[in-house]
């Protein structure tokens, strides 16, 4: 349920990207308790996975939608959600390239002898590096924006 109080609302934003965070912590342990079953992985419960975390997105994507349009409709604040907007953007960026991750750490696994594995987990690395520096300044402007209005 989406707050109706503006500081509850900003609130909860910060509460679903927490979330979020979390969500992707799980993604990765769970990816690496898969590349442990490797040379025969155990496929069916890392789909599981793929599976229960893509619910999780697309709860806390909907969540954080319902706010931006609550914050623009209802507050008055379309600075708010065109960050959100930016945001949402990143955050799908993100998961592009953590699900490229993932495939180019097992690719590496299966084939050591190529260097070219290791290059493109060092670029997709750097790439989601870049990702979380712009996601982290988008929040600092919404942090900004929306305790200006305090």
């Amino acid at each position: 349920m989406v707050p109706t109080d503006f500081k509850a609302l900003v609130h909860r934003f910060y509460a679903v990207q927490a979330e979020r965070v979390e969500a992707y912590r799980l993604f990765d342990e769970g990816h690496e308790a898969y590349l442990r079953t490797g040379p025969h992985y155990d496929f069916d419960h890392y789909r599981q996975l793929v599976h229960e975390i893509t619910q999780a997105f697309c709860g806390l994507s909907k969540e954080v939608l319902e706010i931006k349009e609550r914050l623009h409709q209802v507050f008055d604040r379309p600075d708010l959600s065109e960050h959100i907007d930016k945001l949402q953007g990143k955050e799908k960026q993100k998961l592009e390239l953590t699900a490229k991750l993932q495939l180019a750490k097992q690719k590496a696994q299966d084939h050591p002898e190529d260097e070219a594995c290791q290059e493109e987990i060092q670029e997709l690395k750097q790439n989601i590096i870049k990702n979380k520096e712009a996601l982290t300044e988008i929040l600092q402007d919404f942090k900004y924006d929306s305790e200006e209005s305090e």
